[in-house]
């Protein structure tokens, strides 16, 4: 069996719980977004069971959510450093997989980004919403600061939402379209560098758009439309993925 082969076992493990740590992560991003926001809208800003679903559920959901993200990333990168050569030649001329290299790398890109808003975003927002709804139903006053705290990290996760189709995409293509032997084998590192670049930079100016370094975080910021609703951010995913795959195909197809 493979997983016990000496060589090649200890990174068939590594894989195998990056991907089942994988599905919790992203089944919750995509269950924030899809289910729990747009019903919990329905209660009201300040309706009482809205804020009871807040302290109980959301802040179970919330844990799991947020090791997920960073179990998922830490398995990722031993994942790397266990597999023999992973990163040897990696994105260089001399390379044979340069096709992959450049997918995996930017699923890496929007990955790590990811697990930073989950961290450095989302839950650090959250906090003050979850500690607001505990007080709120504990007699205490509301925190004036709470709907912008959440109008943070509900933009943060949206931003992860709509980055996930494409870093699906090209974690998994990688090892299934991108692979050596197949129609994307490339042999100049300045195509597989241009398109690495090309992604990084429409995911940054997304990121910086939904940080509101664009324009700002209120409503009023017309720039905010892909995070507005959960149908404006799947319409929105959807046409990043497309814009990325083709470029894929322009760039790195033999």
């Amino acid at each position: 069996m493979e997983i016990f082969n000496p060589d090649t076992g200890l990174p068939v493990l590594l894989r195998g719980l990056h991907i089942l740590a994988g599905v919790a992560w992203i089944g919750l991003l995509y269950y924030f977004n899809l289910v729990q926001v747009p019903s919990f809208a329905a209660y009201g800003d300040e309706g009482k069971a809205r804020n009871i679903s807040i302290d109980k559920l959301a802040r179970r959901a919330l844990w799991w959510f947020r090791w997920a993200a960073v179990v998922t990333l830490v398995l990722g990168l031993l994942l790397v450093g266990a597999t023999k050569d992973y990163m040897k030649d990696f994105m260089s001329g001399s390379s044979v997989h340069l096709g992959a290299n450049a997918t995996i790398f930017v699923g890496m890109i929007l990955g790590i980004t990811m697990a930073a808003n989950v961290w450095m975003v989302i839950w650090k927002n959250q906090k003050i919403v979850l500690a607001n709804a505990a007080n709120v139903l504990a007699g205490g006053e509301a925190d004036a600061g709470a709907p912008a705290a959440g109008r943070r990290a509900l933009l943060a996760s949206r931003q992860n939402f709509i980055f996930s189709f494409s870093m699906l995409w090209f974690m998994v293509g990688t090892a299934h379209l991108y692979e050596v032997g197949g129609l994307y084998d490339i042999n100049k590192a300045g195509k597989a560098w241009l398109f690495v670049i090309i992604c990084a930079a429409i995911a940054a100016i997304l990121e910086l758009l939904c940080l509101g370094k664009l324009g700002g975080t209120a409503a009023t910021n017309k720039l905010l439309w892909p995070y507005e609703s959960h149908k404006n951010s799947l319409i929105t995913g959807g046409v990043l993925f497309v814009v990325l795959y083709v470029l894929s195909e322009i760039l790195l197809k033999v």
